[in-house]
């Protein structure tokens, strides 16, 4: 099973975060539909995905076996779905992170998303552990334009991301943002940009569960 490494891992990753073209002009519905899903492994998260993505359920073998000892005290399957989003394949069409977000952009995105309820339920609980990043994310085009982001829910993923070499701040679906300034300095155009709270959520929260801690001296019973 080619799980994505070297070259291509780094052509998907760079797939997988300038794929801005794709987003919608359009203002959507809220994301939601999923927050009274239970919370389950990543191999039950999965399984009503086998019909759309064939081989997911391989791919989620393998982030889960990299998982064995995650970090920042998530679960083994928190930090397995977060790394299982990382990965790429192809068929593109058939690769969780490009049918995800397909599906999120899709103006029927309520009826396509039932499927995903358990995988989001347990990917949303595992982002939601992280601690929050606050501080400027600086991101460059080839085209020399520069964006400064104030980030009030970003997550740093690099720890759970299938590239571990590269840094990685994962932004929270349907998050906004405001355009506070732009600066042109010579061939380098900046533009600053600053997250926004509307005044209703537009990604459903969930219930973020955290699981006791697990005491090595604890007798066995």
């Amino acid at each position: 099973m080619d799980t994505g490494g070297g070259e291509d891992a780094t052509a998907q990753r760079i797939l997988r975060i300038t794929d801005i073209a794709q987003e919608p002009l359009q203002f959507l519905a809220p994301i939601s539909g999923y927050g009274k899903a239970p919370l389950v492994s990543l191999e039950q998260a999965v399984e009503p995905l086998v019909p759309i993505l064939p081989e997911v359920q391989s791919y989620a073998y393998a982030a889960k076996q990299r998982c064995e000892n995650p970090a920042d005290g998530l679960t083994q399957d928190e930090s397995a779905s977060i790394m299982l989003y990382t990965m790429g394949w192809e068929p593109l069409d058939e690769c969780l992170y490009f049918v995800l977000n397909d599906t999120l952009r899709s103006s029927e995105r309520r009826q396509k998303l039932k499927p995903w309820y358990l995988f989001i339920r347990l990917f949303l609980n595992a982002l939601f552990r992280l601690p929050p990043l606050s501080e400027l994310f600086l991101g460059t085009t080839c085209d020399r334009t520069m964006f400064t982001l104030q980030c009030q829910s970003a997550r740093d993923i690099r720890k759970h991301s299938y590239l571990s070499d590269e840094d990685e701040v994962l932004l929270m679906a349907a998050t906004q943002f405001k355009v506070m300034g732009c600066l042109n300095q010579g061939n380098l155009h900046i533009v600053q940009l600053e997250e926004t709270s509307p005044p209703f959520p537009l990604l459903q929260p969930v219930s973020v569960v955290v699981p006791p801690p697990i005491n090595p001296s604890s007798p066995s019973k």
